[in-house]
C-alpha cells in the first residue's frame, strides 16, 4: 500500500481554508484574524468520523496545544476532511459527533476539569488531550452561508482564549461585530448562538438548527478521572471554584 502524503493533504487543506475565509461576506473575524496573522494550524485528513482520523487528530492537536502560546492572541486548529460526499445537515451532524466520539474513545487523557463531559450540561465543551475546545463544523450542505465549505471542516478553538479576550475587554466587541456581519450576510443572526454556561454549546457544533429537546449523539462520560487526585472529575460547582480560570465565554 502506498504511503499517504500527509504534507500534500495539509497543502490542500490550507487552500480550502483560505477559500472559505477569503469570501468577502464571511462573517467570522476571528477566523480571518488567525489566518492573516499565521495563527491557524490547518491539517488535512481523509475520512470524517473514522478512528484513523481520530488518532491523527489527537496527535496533531497535542502538538498544536504544546506549540501555541495563547498570550500571543487568538489561535485555531482547522481540520479539513477529504470526503467526496456532500452531506446534508443531519448526515454531517452525525459524522461530526461520530468523529468526536472516536477521538474520546482513543484519548488516554482525562477530560479537561474546567468543563463538563456531559453534552447536556451548560458547561459542556469537547476535550482532547485534556484541553477544552469549542468546535465549529462547516460543510457543503450547510443551510447558513457562514457554515458552508467546499468539504467538511472542524475548527477547534481553545476555550482558554475566549476567557483571555473577555479579561482584556475585547470579546464582547468582537462577538457583536461578528453577529452584525452574520445578519448582513444571512438576513438573520444564527438562532443557535448562546453564551457558554446558559445552554450547552454542543447544540452549536454542527451548525444545524435543532429543537429544544435535541440531544447530542454523544453519551456523557460518567467518570472522567483526574490525574492528580485519581477521583472523579469535578462537577459544575466545583469547576467554578477551581483555581484555573473558569471558561465562561460566549461563542459564535
Amino acid at each position: 500500500m502506498a504511503q499517504r502524503d500527509r504534507d500534500g493533504d495539509h497543502e490542500v487543506a490550507l487552500r480550502v481554508f483560505r477559500q472559505i475565509v477569503g469570501a468577502h461576506d464571511y462573517p467570522c473575524l476571528g477566523a480571518r484574524s488567525v489566518l492573516n496573522r499565521d495563527r491557524a494550524t490547518v491539517r488535512g485528513y481523509r475520512g470524517l468520523g473514522t478512528v484513523e482520523s481520530a488518532r491523527e487528530l489527537l496527535a496533531d492537536l497535542a502538538e498544536f496545544a504544546e506549540r501555541t502560546d495563547l498570550t500571543e492572541g487568538f489561535a485555531s486548529f482547522v481540520a479539513v476532511f477529504d470526503d467526496r460526499i456532500e452531506p446534508d445537515e443531519r448526515t454531517f451532524e452525525r459524522l461530526l459527533w461520530r468523529q468526536l466520539a472516536a477521538m474520546r474513545d482513543v484519548d488516554p487523557a482525562p477530560w479537561d476539569p474546567r468543563v463538563s463531559a456531559d453534552p447536556a450540561d451548560p458547561d459542556f465543551a469537547f476535550s482532547a488531550n485534556g484541553t477544552a475546545y469549542f468546535v465549529v463544523g462547516l460543510h457543503p450542505g450547510a443551510s447558513r452561508p457562514a457554515r458552508r465549505a467546499p468539504s467538511p471542516v472542524l475548527v477547534f478553538n481553545p476555550h482558554e482564549q475566549f476567557e483571555r479576550l473577555r479579561a482584556a475587554g475585547s470579546y464582547g466587541r468582537m462577538r457583536d461585530t461578528i453577529r452584525r456581519r452574520d445578519l448582513t450576510a444571512n438576513g438573520s443572526v444564527n438562532p443557535m448562538l448562546s453564551d457558554h454556561g446558559q445552554i450547552s454549546e454542543a447544540r452549536q457544533y454542527s451548525g444545524r438548527r435543532v429543537g429544544e429537546n435535541w440531544t447530542a449523539p454523544f453519551p456523557a462520560a460518567t467518570r472522567a478521572v483526574c490525574p492528580v487526585s485519581g477521583g472523579a472529575a469535578p462537577g459544575p460547582s466545583d469547576r467554578r471554584r477551581a483555581a484555573v480560570p473558569a471558561q465562561r465565554s460566549a461563542r459564535h
